[in-house]
């Protein structure tokens, strides 16, 4: 049936979130908890259909921690015990290695990292969107074409539904469509980077049973060596019989819609095995930032703003770290106590830092590609002294290299914002990283540091609704300048006195001024000669 061309009144809201997975399903459920109204269009009748991503990093989950979702999270997610890595030549064939992958975890937060798919996360993101009262979800809306008059954005949607178009009016549209965005090619938006770097056919499945195959634990990562090398990985998506089979390289992909997956899963397990198919994809991997993240009051978030080529689910975490933070500064500016301004600052702020990190994720690509590669010997798979010899050699190399790597838990290389337009404070300005900021003191732009207070709980509880300015020690200077100038902005601000000698010392000043995504916006030992200009710096106005 055709799509009838009337449409009916006009829908406003102040945010138009287009793409229901789990990056605008995160974002419109942080906005929903700030209390911010907001409208998510879908096309699909679901978000994400096929398995994506695997590790949730320790900052994803502080993260869920603010949102109240790490329960439910961690139950959804790959048991512990599953986190192991095999290398063989089947799956009833010959061991070459198994390795320990523990979730990512630090001492530095009160959270540990998970594996956990897409396919189990965008229910629980989804639930927690749905929930606010302000928050709509509608699945199968399809965006057409998006007009920017001034302040106003007119988004015309085909409701594949009720057959029938809608107009909604925003303030603010966030495109969170992935990486074939036409939002962002529309708009003079370009990706810029490297790619495609590799190649992949998936396919999913389920296999009941398929521990039985295997000796030993089960492991949630299965990686196949033969004489070709290692291009066939089985990963468990919920360790309950879900999995998804990747297979490398361009003529895989390039024949993606005829594999023949039952010939495939076989020749991992090595005998038939009774599986159920649910689907086929192709997918490529790449290296790349959009050239801007901003055009007029459309925004990008997630795969639509910049890919990663890693497979464990990298893009992901940068996804929801862009929700994250927009999410508050959305809520600032339409409050009406932030700037433009502060709009301005996530481009400046998660660009930059997406950019180091896709910049480093090539160099650790380059330099892999530069060490000796693995050796595959014909008789591999073999039971001949030669296999026997060269699966021994094998497992030697990669236990080796196992040794020398570690996951990373998000922290080590945490957000620092240096030099950000909405941080106050001389050594703001600096460029680059400060290594372990969040073990070593407190600088402006840096994720402020976890502590447990005297009730278990974190201080990183402390951070989420306006601005926190922590008074350390009961000699700490008087904040009523700070205060009052906040008042006389508008911006919301609460502190709290803490007489805690470890925690001074974890600190390493008096007063430390804290922004609702948890990163420092201010520090020193007395208050700013001119508070009000501290607080016009963070909330944009000095953009």
């Amino acid at each position: 049936m055709a799509i009838s061309g009337a449409s009916q009144s006009t829908i406003e809201t102040p945010v138009l979130i287009v793409g229901g997975g789990p990056v605008g399903l995160a974002l419109a459920g942080g906005l929903g908890a700030r209390g911010v109204p907001c409208l998510l269009i879908e096309e699909k009748t679901t978000g994400s259909e096929e398995p994506r991503a695997l590790t949730l990093d320790v900052r994803t989950m502080e993260f869920m921690r603010r949102y109240g979702l790490t329960d439910q999270v961690r139950e959804a997610a790959m048991p512990e015990e599953l986190q192991k890595v095999l290398y063989c030549t089947s799956l009833s064939g010959y061991e070459i290695a198994r390795l320990d992958k523990p979730a990512p975890s630090s001492s530095g937060s009160p959270e540990r990292g998970v594996r956990i798919d897409q396919l189990q996360l965008d229910p629980i993101l989804r639930d927690f969107a749905a929930s606010h009262a302000d928050t709509r979800l509608r699945f199968r809306w399809r965006l057409e074409r998006l007009k920017q008059r001034g302040d106003c954005i007119l988004a015309e949607v085909a409701d594949l539904a009720a057959l029938n178009r809608r107009t909604i009016a925003a303030q603010y549209v966030i495109d969170c469509t992935g990486s074939n965005s036409t939002i962002r090619d529309g708009n003079d938006l370009r990706l810029e980077g490297t790619g495609p770097t590799d190649h992949y056919a998936q396919i999913y499945t389920r296999i009941p049973g398929l521990a039985h195959h295997t000796e030993g634990d089960e492991t949630g990562e299965t990686m196949f060596v033969d004489a070709s090398g290692i291009w066939r990985t089985l990963e468990s998506i919920d360790g309950r019989g879900l999995y998804r089979l990747l297979l490398r390289g361009e003529e895989h992909w390039e024949n993606a819609d005829t594999i023949d997956a039952t010939a495939e899963l076989e020749q991992i397990a090595g005998r038939p095995v009774v599986h159920q198919l649910f689907s086929t994809a192709r997918w490529q991997a790449r290296n790349a930032v959009a050239n801007r993240w901003r055009e007029g009051n459309i925004l990008l978030a997630g795969d639509a703003a910049h890919q990663s080529r890693s497979t464990n689910g990298a893009g992901l975490v940068l996804g929801l770290a862009d929700a994250f933070d927009l999410s508050w500064k959305l809520e600032a500016r339409l409050a009406g106590w932030a700037t433009t301004g502060i709009i301005d600052s996530y481009e400046a702020e998660r660009r930059s830092l997406t950019k180091r990190g896709v910049a480093d994720a090539e160099a650790i690509d380059d330099a892999e590609k530069q060490e000796r590669p693995y050796e595959f010997h014909p008789d591999i798979a073999l039971d001949t002294p030669a296999g026997r010899a060269a699966r021994k050699a094998l497992g030697a190399t990669i236990d080796a290299r196992h040794a020398r790597t570690r996951t990373p838990d998000g922290l080590a290389s945490a957000p620092v914002y240096a030099g950000s337009p909405i941080v106050a404070g001389d050594d703001a300005q600096t460029s680059g990283a400060p290594a372990a900021v969040h073990r070593t003191g407190v600088t402006p732009g840096a994720r402020a540091p976890h502590a447990r207070m005297q009730n278990g709980s974190s201080t990183l509880d402390l951070y989420g609704k306006g601005f926190v300015l922590l008074r350390l020690g009961q000699r700490a200077p008087d904040p009523g300048g700070i205060d009052r100038a906040f008042v006389h902005r508008g911006v919301p601000l609460t502190y709290r006195t803490i007489d805690d000698p470890a925690f001074m010392r974890l600190h390493d000043c008096r007063l430390v001024l804290v922004r609702p995504d948890g990163h420092v916006a201010w520090r020193g030992d007395k208050p700013p000669d001119d508070p009000l200009a501290v607080v016009d710096r963070i909330r944009g106005a000095t953009l």
